[in-house]
Formats: C-alpha cells, sequence, structure tokens
C-alpha cells in the first residue's frame, strides 16, 4: 500500500520578475516499509517537499496523498489530526520546547492524542533507550548537547504508531558513528513495522541506507535506484537525472 502519494506537485513562491519555482510537477509513491533518501544541492527545493508531503504547506498545483486521503480535501482541523498521529517530523532546528524536559517532549504527542500521561512516559523513555538517551531523559533541551537534542527530536517523531516519517538532514548535528545509529533505526523501524520514511540526506553513505535515491536539482526529481557501490555518483555533476 502506498503510504504517501505526490501527484504532479508544483510550489511557485512570489510573483512576476521575483517568482521561484521551488517544485516543478514532482511526482513521488512511497509505499509502506519503504526508506527513500533525497538528495541534492542547497536550494534545490529539498525542504519545500517535505512540508508539502507532511500538509503544512500546501502546494500551487498537484496533488498530495497520504494512506489513500487527497489532502486538499481535508479540513484544518483533520490535517492537525493527521499530523499528530500519524505523522513524525524531524527538523533541521530540532523544534523541541525549552520548558519541557528530553521524555515529555518525547511524550507530549501521544499525550495530546489521548493517551494516559503513564503510558505516554514510559512510551517516550523507551524511544529514548532506544537512541542511546535514557540517562538524559530528565534533562532540559539547553542541558543537551546539538546531537543530543538531535536524537531527542528524532525519538519524538518515531514514538508511537507513527506511519510516515518524514526528516530534513537528521543526522546532521551527529558524528559518523550516531548518524549510522540515526539511519539504521529508521531503516530498521520501517522494516519491522511498516513505517515510510522520507529522509532528506547530504551524505551519500547514509542514503546507502534507503531503498530509493531520489535526486532533486532546480525543483525537478529523478528517481534512482542507488545501491550502496553508486549512492555516491548521485552527487556526481553530470549523473544522469
Amino acid at each position: 500500500m502506498s503510504m504517501l502519494e505526490l501527484r504532479r506537485v508544483s510550489k511557485v513562491y512570489g510573483q512576476g520578475a521575483t517568482e521561484v519555482h521551488a517544485l516543478d510537477r514532482v511526482s513521488l509513491s512511497v509505499d509502506e516499509g519503504a526508506m527513500i533518501a533525497v538528495m541534492g544541492p542547497s536550494g534545490s527545493g529539498k525542504s519545500t517537499l517535505l512540508t508539502i508531503a507532511g500538509s503544512l504547506e500546501a502546494p500551487s498545483e498537484g496533488e498530495v496523498i497520504v494512506r489513500g486521503t487527497p489532502l486538499g480535501r481535508m479540513s484544518r482541523n483533520d490535517k492537525a489530526r493527521l499530523r499528530r498521529r500519524t505523522i513524525g517530523y524531524v527538523f533541521q532546528d530540532y523544534n523541541l520546547l525549552p520548558g519541557l524536559t528530553a521524555a515529555e517532549n518525547v511524550s507530549l504527542p501521544l499525550e495530546l492524542d489521548g493517551m494516559s500521561g503513564r503510558k505516554a512516559r514510559a512510551a517516550g523513555l523507551a524511544a529514548l533507550a532506544g537512541l542511546g538517551l535514557a540517562s538524559e531523559a530528565d534533562r532540559y533541551p539547553d542541558q543537551l548537547s546539538g546531537g543530543e537534542r538531535q536524537r531527542v527530536a528524532i525519538a519524538r517523531a518515531v514514538v508511537g504508531d507513527r506511519r510516515l516519517l518524514l526528516a530534513d538532514e537528521p543526522s546532521g548535528a551527529l558524528d559518523s558513528d550516531n548518524a549510522e545509529s540515526v539511519m539504521r533505526l529508521v531503516h530498521d523501524a520501517c522494516k519491522n513495522s511498516g513505517m515510510a520514511a522520507v529522509v532528506v540526506t547530504h551524505d551519500a553513505q547514509l542514503a546507502s541506507w534507503a531503498d530509493r535515491v531520489l535526486f532533486l536539482r532546480d525543483g525537478r526529481v529523478t528517481d534512482q535506484t542507488a545501491p550502496p557501490a553508486t549512492a555516491e555518483t548521485l552527487l556526481t555533476p553530470g549523473a544522469p537525472q
């Protein structure tokens, strides 16, 4: 079953001389259990693709479908419920709430969706432990390193029964060992639970964890098979697109 579909999605910012085509007729399908890596130079539309896929922003043209439901037909409240229950996000700036501990940040989405505080905390602690952060559960974001804050954000994104993970450079603040751990976690979550994931990364080695790698340039995406030995070619100027 397809978890996410983008059908000829375009996004235009500005008008006239200032008009910018961030996405140009992008089509993408991500099945349950699949992990897709998105690569491309700065300004190629990678982050815009994620925000539109997750209903945080509407496309100028085209259609986005999550779990068989077109987002364009959903009310604002229905979209908010979809984001809360189904979609997990990892942003470049983490978006952690400074007044909550790591465990509280991770468990908050579950509590907002009606889970008891006790069960939500248990699930949050388990997610943190899976990323090596059990000892940091009661620390606040400003007491954590950048890499630790990134792992808390990832734990929050995968906790509960999320079916679609959208991650913008989830390993950007991590050293190589922790970056590999994060990609392995996402990969295993997809294979073991059927979660689908779209991960933006600049690192070809990390992209090799994905089932497919898409290269995005000037708002246009080309689907390419990228086994570990060839993932790096996607960054080579003049590579097929």
